[in-house]
């Protein structure tokens, strides 16, 4: 089994797009999930 490069260096990357990107996904699909719920409550109360 290959060892390690020596020049990995952990925890040295910058997170701050990744937790921005997560944060806009995130942002994303709990607007989803509620526009979803009220989409079907307005079909439930106007097509029954």
């Amino acid at each position: 089994m290959a060892s390690a490069p020596h020049t990995y260096q952990k925890g040295k990357m910058d997170l701050s797009e990744h937790q921005a990107t997560f944060a806009l996904f995130w942002w994303w699909t709990k607007i989803s999930i509620i526009g979803l719920v009220i989409l079907m409550a307005l079909m439930a109360y106007f097509l029954t």
